[in-house]
């Protein structure tokens, strides 16, 4: 029997997650606490974390909520530095942040656009160049970026986030191959539509909700922010060694048709 079975367990970790304060971020931060880690959550307004932040804290989990609005690059520069100071480390990165202003792209307005690629795109490099820094110094480290199901196929009305995500999964190649010489792994997770605060309103149109469900192909369900975070863990984990540079489509088969 072989003595080197994949583990999957984080402890000793210390994961800092954008975008921490709802939905797949908040998801994110509970189940890197769960496997272990120690966690910063990134919050665009820092006085949202505090229940987070609770929960985390139960677990017997360390945990240290930053202001971190993703538009800011004193706030991303700062947030990853503190995280490393006050922990002493920073293992983790997760780029967790986005957002999708809808619209036919024959009426994007230019704000919508810059909008969409700063937080989106920006933050994602920034903040990565600057835990980049401190993995590079450490000759360790982990960085999983938030692409989507948007970067492979074409949504109608999403032609900016779409834009964003394709970017994102080629960034992730580039930074993977990049800093590989110093022990950086750089994934990223796709997924389809997840039950989030974000898209409850467009989930609640049955038409919408029903057309959804039957283009998730193989599985035919709405995915759960779990279904996210569980592969966010596997890639941030030992039993991931070898993957880097890869884009974790999580989307039920949509893109399998």
């Amino acid at each position: 029997m072989p003595d080197d079975f994949p583990r999957f367990d984080l402890t000793g970790d210390v994961a800092l997650v954008t975008g921490a304060g709802r939905g797949l971020g908040r998801a994110i931060c509970l189940a890197l606490a769960h496997a272990g880690a120690d966690v910063a959550l990134g919050l665009r307004d820092v006085k949202t974390g505090s229940a987070l932040a609770r929960e985390i804290e139960a677990m017997g989990r360390r945990v240290l909520p930053l202001q971190m609005d993703m538009t800011q690059f004193d706030q991303i520069s700062s947030a990853v530095n503190d995280t490393a100071d006050h922990f002493g480390r920073l293992d983790i990165l997760v780029n967790n942040a986005g957002l999708s202003p809808e619209n036919l792209a024959e009426n994007v307005r230019e704000e919508d656009f810059d909008l969409t690629v700063a937080v989106n795109l920006k933050g994602t490099f920034f903040a990565s160049q600057t835990a980049g820094r401190v993995m590079i110094r450490q000759t360790r480290g982990c960085i999983v970026n938030m692409s989507s199901q948007a970067g492979f196929v074409a949504l109608p009305t999403e032609s900016v986030y779409c834009m964003t995500k394709a970017a994102i999964a080629h960034l992730t190649k580039c930074l993977a191959v990049e800093w590989g010489k110093y022990n950086i792994r750089v994934n990223a997770v796709a997924p389809t539509f997840i039950r989030t605060p974000g898209t409850e309103s467009v989930l609640a149109d049955p038409a919408f909700r029903g057309n959804v469900i039957e283009r998730i192909a193989a599985l035919h369900r709405i995915g759960e922010p779990m279904d996210v975070a569980g592969a966010v863990v596997f890639l941030a984990s030992p039993a991931a060694a070898l993957v880097t540079g890869h884009t974790l489509l999580i989307d039920g088969g949509w893109t399998a048709t």
